[in-house]
């Protein structure tokens, strides 16, 4: 009897604790990911100014370098120079025309004049051709001038493109950070030269974080976008839980990365899920992490 007893409680046992290890285990494994930006030269030179340093978080559009724009300043003098010189060759071209409408001007009320005196037979209708034919060469002289003017304007016009092309590069040499985030790695250091798309640092925002993990497809039809989860690290004596939001599920099955389970569950065909969480100063990019459905 008493044997049998031992063989009962034995067995209730091994069932009590078979169902707890199923409790105790993770609904999906993975690790921590942030948006990571390589922040890149916009144009060539020595960097007169740069100052990051890794690990320093930076605020956005905060000024943290610039590359020498000497030489695009003197060029930007040279284009404004040469505007102002086109300029007074075009005013003194529009000059001549305001003269010829002024001509014009008199010449209208010597016409009015003449058509009033031949109402009175006063004047003959050849002083009125003379008058109508000067009226008609000022117009021809005014037709000129401006024709003249045209290309003078078109210069003009190509040399303030340039002088917005070198402006334009003035504020690319000023280094501005893309992103509230932290520095994760510098590449650059202040008086080196530099090139047009060289890596200068790369920033990511760790305020949130993205957790991804890898589920069956037995649970994929208990997960949803929105979903709420649980996700745990492991500290020095237990794990620290975190609310997570699932923010994306894949479509499609892959197999298992090698860095997730055993050899043997690596062969079986999963899909990603990418869970949001909010970062207390805790969570690194790679750091492994657990998800727990709720």
């Amino acid at each position: 009897m008493k044997k049998t007893n031992l063989i009962f409680f034995t067995s209730i046992l091994a069932l009590l604790l078979s169902c707890n290890n199923n409790e105790d285990r993770a609904d999906g494994y993975g690790n921590f990911e942030a948006t990571e930006i390589t922040v890149s030269a916009e144009a060539n030179g020595k960097i007169q100014f740069f100052n990051i340093e890794e690990g320093a978080v930076l605020k956005e559009n905060m000024i943290v370098g610039v590359i020498d724009t000497i030489q695009l300043s003197l060029k930007r003098e040279q284009l404004i120079a040469a505007k102002n010189i086109i300029f007074s060759k075009s005013r003194n071209v529009l000059s001549q025309r305001e003269v010829l409408r002024e001509q014009i001007k008199v010449a209208s009320k010597e016409q009015k004049r003449v058509e009033n005196l031949i109402k009175e037979n006063a004047a003959t209708p050849k002083q009125l051709d003379d008058v109508n034919g000067q009226i008609d060469i000022l117009k021809q002289q005014i037709n000129s001038v401006e024709t003249q003017n045209a290309p003078i304007v078109n210069e003009v016009k190509s040399v303030e493109v340039q002088i917005q092309q070198i402006e334009d590069q003035i504020q690319k040499s000023i280094i501005k950070n893309p992103i509230n985030g932290t520095v994760l790695v510098k590449y650059a250091e202040p008086y080196e030269l530099t090139t047009f798309g060289k890596p200068l640092y790369k920033i990511a925002d760790l305020n949130e974080m993205e957790l991804r993990v890898y589920i069956g497809e037995t649970q994929l039809a208990s997960l949803e976008i929105g979903q709420e989860v649980a996700v745990k690290i492991d500290t020095a004596n237990d794990m620290k839980s975190y609310t997570g939001i699932i923010s994306w599920i894949s479509d499609t099955a892959e197999f298992t990365p090698k860095i997730i389970q055993t050899k043997e569950e690596r062969v079986n065909l999963v899909y990603g899920v990418k869970i949001k969480v909010k970062n207390d100063g805790s969570l690194k990019i790679g750091m492994p992490a657990e998800m727990w459905l709720q």
